[in-house]
């Protein structure tokens, strides 16, 4: 039931992640702004990259980001980033198909070499903290990104305030 839920929510909210990546101008990829923020190229790399890590909270109780190897390509490359953010939801969708709802409630644990940094928690929670609340989090950066370069983000839950009020802009 928990799974099936899970499933559904991921299925419906890749659809507005891509929507928002493809919304990125390449002309604005190296856009930051402020010095100690990710360019927006860096940013979308980091949303793609989020749907790698079902692999790693499905088939491992222990997941080591330290060891993880994934090549991401330049965040200067805007079709790389569309490409790795397409082959890492295949990924993460065949993780899905991994797990069984007794596997949402085993402990997970994540490391970055020695140091724990999360966990350990049902893989349930992680799902909906680590993996689903994270890209919601980085969406709502890049739509900031989006709009502070002058473009409009796309609606991902009906209309954006752009379409709704075009009078005032």
């Amino acid at each position: 039931m928990i799974l099936q839920s899970l499933i559904a929510e991921f299925e419906y909210e890749v659809e507005s992640t891509r929507k928002l990546l493809q919304a990125v101008p390449e002309k604005d990829l190296s856009f930051k702004p402020s010095p100690i923020s990710w360019t927006m190229g860096e940013l979308a790399q980091h949303i793609a990259t989020i749907y790698y890590w079902y692999v790693g909270v499905f088939a491992d109780d222990v997941y080591d980001m330290a060891a993880d190897k994934l090549e991401r390509g330049s965040a200067g490359d805007l079709k790389a980033t569309l490409a790795l953010f397409e082959q890492n939801v295949g990924k993460a969708r065949d993780a899905f198909k991994s797990i069984s709802e007794e596997g949402l409630q085993k402990q997970w644990t994540m490391k970055v070499g020695d140091k724990v940094v999360l966990g350990p928690l049902p893989r349930a929670v992680v799902v909906r903290s680590f993996l689903f609340n994270h890209v919601y989090h980085h969406r709502g950066e890049m739509v900031v990104y989006l709009r502070s370069t002058g473009n409009k983000p796309p609606g991902l839950y009906g209309p954006t305030y752009e379409d709704s009020v075009p009078s005032k802009l």
